[in-house]
């Protein structure tokens, strides 16, 4: 089972967040459960190739 962090906060009645590795694609939902079920259908579609010019977070090591 893969495992993805994802940021979240709640905004009123609202819960919205995002994936860590993709800041700019963010959801919402009206219970943290329902949060959690649109991050992973927007995790399907981001990694399926469907949606064009994905931009991710990485980490570079320097010396």
């Amino acid at each position: 089972m893969k495992r993805k962090k994802y940021v979240y906060w709640q905004d009123g009645n609202m819960w919205l967040g995002y994936l860590e590795e993709y800041p700019d694609y963010r959801t919402q939902g009206e219970s943290l459960e329902e949060l959690k079920e649109n991050l992973k259908d927007i995790y399907k579609e981001l990694t399926s190739g469907s949606v064009p010019c994905v931009r991710k977070v990485a980490e570079l090591e320097l010396a």
